[in-house]
């Protein structure tokens, strides 16, 4: 049987569908914007901090633990990049109500490529072998998954017990991201902090999802709620960690842990829970696998190799 045989006839993206596409792709570059733009607001906090720590002979933080929340509010630089980045969740929640989880939230990977350029030319940094290697493995392996899974995505309806089954793995990894920072939030660094944002990113846009789903189907119930309120609890603690990433690492690194990790926890959820994807053949769920694994290998590269993590 040729692989033309094995798509449903129910799978193809219509015309509207595909529009989600490019909105998705100009998502990310607002993405790609506003995190530069964070972070340089992240950098000018810790810089002040550790100026007025130093003129009065203390410690200028515990560790990256200590985010100053207050402070960045205060940073021009950093709102804005905040704001930025609100037009960017805008415009993916846009594609996603249009589009199959499946397809539109990987493409997010190419504000990867833009933060990648960006920071090289404003840090003065080149972007040797080792971490442009790394990029492609991120960049490749995520165009092979929306590739395939442009073929093989399906809109299903959401049932409440899937809803539960989110919210339930959400509330177990909510749990597990606030032991680790309890027991062990001094030796948390930039690619700990990126991976557990990037977990929560992931249900963040999966209940987002269903709330979009069930509302532009006339159905607001209880379910809706949770899901909003579990919406609301992924982004502040993800927030919080993505600050964490910040403050000790570069922006391509938070972006990679964003726009990889994120919609690979989203598209599991999307794949398992969801059931976007069973219409899929046993060789494109081969695919997703290898190309998610050298995805994330990607990212396990690019903060071994990327130069402000080595100096």
């Amino acid at each position: 049987m040729s692989i033309q045989d094995q798509l449903p006839d129910d799978i193809s993206l219509n015309p509207l569908q595909a529009l989600g596409i490019p909105i998705a792709l100009v998502g990310a570059v607002f993405l790609s914007v506003g995190t530069q733009m964070q972070h340089r607001g992240v950098e000018v906090v810790e810089r002040d901090r550790t100026a007025t720590a130093a003129e009065g002979g203390r410690s200028s933080s515990d560790g990256p633990d200590s985010v100053p929340i207050v402070q960045l509010v205060r940073s021009p630089m950093w709102v804005v990049g905040t704001a930025v980045l609100g037009i960017a969740v805008l415009m993916q929640l846009w594609a996603l109500a249009l589009a199959p989880l499946l397809v539109v939230q990987p493409l997010g990977a190419i504000a990867l490529v833009v933060t990648a350029v960006l920071n090289s030319r404003l840090n003065g940094h080149k972007l040797g072998a080792g971490t442009l290697r790394a990029i492609f493995w991120c960049i490749g392996g995520i165009g092979l998954f929306v590739t395939v899974a442009a073929l093989f995505a399906v809109e299903r309806e959401i049932s409440n017990q899937q809803a539960l089954t989110v919210l339930t793995l959400l509330l177990v990894v909510l749990v597990a991201v606030s032991v680790l920072w309890l027991k062990w939030r001094s030796r948390i660094n930039a690619f700990v902090s990126i991976i557990a944002a990037g977990v929560l990113y992931g249900f963040l846009v999966t209940l987002m999802k269903v709330v979009i789903h069930r509302v532009t189907h006339g159905t607001i119930d209880w379910a809706v709620v949770l899901c909003g309120l579990g919406v609301v609890a992924a982004l502040l603690v993800g927030l919080y960690f993505v600050q964490l990433a910040h403050a000790s690492g570069p922006p391509d690194l938070v972006i990679a842990g964003l726009t990889v990790i994120d919609p690979l926890v989203a598209v599991m959820i999307g794949v398992t829970v969801l059931g976007e994807a069973s219409a899929t053949p046993v060789w494109a769920i081969i695919v997703f696998t290898a190309a998610g694994a050298g995805a994330v290998f990607g990212v396990f590269q690019l903060a071994k190799h990327h130069p402000q993590l080595k100096s």
